[in-house]
């Protein structure tokens, strides 16, 4: 009988005799020997085109001619590549020179044969493949400001990798415009995984979340307004929230280390109930849809889309049922008051208070990365620990004002600053647009580099160092190059709320708790690095 594994060899075999008689390798025999074929005549192997751009390379930069690689093997005519023997290049055996694009790869009998480049192609597909946004921009620091220093303040047009065209802003007077803008001049385009501390909103088939901006209907910026409380410092159901993240937080803190694998499910627990109530705590399917649609980046796409789809209508379903039994004290409760009956056959002509909830939920994803960077700053800082925690101990007499923390909100800002949940904000032009007197066609694609801005230590004192004092000032808030959660009419609505979930969690840490070890260890006065994965971040806590 055959096997799959073997049907499928068969088929390989056939595929590689088939690419033996279009290129004239000839093809190794089971026994060893190469086997000629009745194909045409061996033709010399094409080399390698000249100035074929690297993988990994720098995105901005144009890539340069380069000599092309002659096959392996081509120095030895008598030497055969094994399948079993990994291609090797010296750099012998690489010509020198534009002429090397040109010169041809040597007879047949130097080219390796069709089975070894068959094993390199099983090898290949055996690695796991970097999984690659689509429509990604990388951009370090160091090639923006080598922009700016080519171009001035202006915004620059450059050509990315992909082939996309960006307009880059490199000052933050043009900032300022880019945030004012209303959407029928610059729309929004929202990275493939916004899962800053903002609400989202459903794409344009209802299925996928996209940061919020001002395309939203009315009927649902009142919403997300008045249920999140936008603009309000202490959310008007604080005490039950509170005292939610008060009883989740002792996941935190029940070893002796903190790692993002606790902090998220802490969080997560403390969400679910925050938005949907008690009785979704312990809801771990609900939990694991979530997760597989913060995998789908909330994009359906391809072969996908039917999997994707089931585990959206799923979670759906879950989620409306708990909205029909949340209580007042919850977001979802708060939300089916403010949209009404929820008609569960035609939510056409209004807003659904189910979806709402669901992408609240969604957006609560980044808490747990903030979470844990901003206790690591803070163990890397002893005395800004130690003011945070004296601010947490007060708090628990502070009465009506309880869920203030001034102090620890400036460090989860600082935090966010540092390591923003989205570096990079695009938007394209609906029309024909003129910036720093250059018109710019319709479609153009603009880039704010927001992690730039509030790191350039050309605009801002102290970039690459941990200050939360910078937040105390009123006007700080205000201030068009820090943008954690965005400026203008797409400023995010939940800013407050998250805020005071992220500090109320650092507070039952540290009330009880020193970080007295930290990994990765951060200097204190030192720069502090530019990228922090919160999955390597371990944290050893003491009792006060």
């Amino acid at each position: 009988m055959r096997t799959v594994q073997g049907a499928a060899l068969d088929g390989l075999k056939a595929r590689v005799r088939a690419l033996a008689e279009r290129t004239g390798l000839p093809v190794r025999s089971t026994r060893g020997a190469p086997r000629p074929h009745a194909g045409p005549a061996a033709r010399p192997r094409p080399t390698e085109r000249a100035g074929r751009a690297p993988r990994g390379g720098a995105p901005l930069a144009d890539p340069g001619p380069g000599p092309a690689v002659p096959p392996p093997g081509a120095g030895d005519p008598g030497r055969r590549t094994s399948v079993k023997e990994p291609l090797r290049r010296t750099s012998a055996d690489r010509p020198a020179g534009p002429a090397a694009a040109l010169a041809p790869s040597g007879p047949p009998a130097a080219a390796p044969t069709v089975l070894a480049t068959l094993g390199a192609l099983l090898t290949a597909a055996g690695r796991p493949r970097p999984r690659r946004r689509p429509g990604g921009v990388r951009a370090s620091a160091a090639e923006l400001r080598a922009l700016r220093a080519r171009h001035g303040d202006a915004p620059a047009l450059v050509r990315t990798r992909s082939g996309q065209t960006l307009l880059v802003l490199l000052d933050p007077q043009d900032l300022r415009r880019f945030y004012a803008e209303p959407v029928s001049v610059l729309a929004a385009d929202p990275p493939q995984k916004c899962r800053g501390l903002s609400t989202h909103e459903p794409g344009r088939d209802a299925d996928g979340p996209g940061c919020a901006r001002g395309e939203q209907r009315p009927e649902r910026r009142r919403m997300s307004a008045d249920v999140l409380a936008a603009g309000l410092p202490v959310h008007p159901a604080a005490g039950p929230i509170l005292n939610v993240v008060a009883e989740e937080a002792r996941h935190l803190t029940a070893t002796g280390t903190l790692e993002l694998v606790r902090a998220r499910h802490a969080v997560n627990r403390a969400a679910r109930r925050i938005v949907l109530g008690d009785p979704a705590a312990d809801d771990d399917e609900l939990a694991g849809w979530l997760t597989q649609l913060r995998a789908e980046d909330g994009r359906l796409r391809g072969g996908r889309t039917r999997a994707a789809r089931s585990v959206h209508d799923k979670a759906r379903a879950r989620v409306r049922e708990y909205v029909r039994h949340a209580g007042d004290d919850t977001l979802a409760g708060r939300a089916a008051r403010h949209a009404g009956p929820v008609d569960t056959t035609d939510l056409v002509s209004g807003v659904d208070p189910a979806d709402e909830a669901r992408l609240w939920l969604l957006a609560m994803d980044a808490v747990p990365d903030t979470l844990l960077r901003t206790l690591l700053l803070l163990g890397a800082h002893p005395c800004e620990q130690d003011a945070a925690a004296a601010e947490a101990a007060a708090e628990v007499a502070a009465g009506r004002a309880r869920g203030e923390l001034p102090r620890l909100r400036a460090c989860v800002r600082e935090s966010l600053r540092l390591y923003p949940v989205v570096p990079d904000l695009i938007r394209v032009t609906r029309g024909e647009t003129e910036w720093r007197g250059v018109r710019h066609p319709a479609g153009t694609a603009v880039l704010l580099p927001a992690a730039f801005h509030q790191r350039d230590p050309e605009r801002v004192p102290a970039a690459h160092v941990f200050v939360p004092g910078r937040w105390k000032n009123p006007g700080a808030d205000r201030d068009i190059r820090m943008a954690p959660f965005s400026h203008g009419g797409g400023r995010c609505p939940g800013d407050q709320l998250g805020l005071m979930i992220t500090a109320a969690f650092c507070a039952e840490v540290l009330r009880g708790h020193r970080i007295t070890g930290t990994r990765p260890v951060l200097d204190p006065v030192g720069p502090l690095p530019v990228t922090l994965d919160p999955r390597g971040v371990r944290l050893t806590l003491t009792r006060r």
